[in-house]
């Protein structure tokens, strides 16, 4: 592989990985400023409740996006094989 290869493998890594994390983290900043901004209006302090409703969204969100991550991971490494075996 010459060097502008290398870099096209590695930018689409680079894709592949914010378009397999993108669903997870927005969903986790989403339910974060939503119990945050709960928070500051009930004036509760309790630094752990984030927590429960946070897992509890992201796992949601990781049954319902699992079949796009998976589909595109499964494509980054045909790319990546048909790289290596063309040559």
């Amino acid at each position: 592989m010459t060097g502008p290869e290398v870099m096209d493998v590695a930018r689409d890594a680079i894709v592949t990985l914010l378009l397999v994390a993108a669903p997870l983290m927005l969903v986790g900043l989403v339910v974060g400023v939503a119990v945050s901004l709960l928070q500051a209006l009930t004036q509760i302090q309790e630094s752990t409740l984030v927590f429960v409703p946070k897992i509890l969204a992201i796992f949601l969100a990781l049954l319902v996006a699992l079949p796009f991550m998976a589909d595109a991971l499964h494509s980054n490494f045909l790319r990546i094989a048909s790289h290596i075996t063309n040559g």
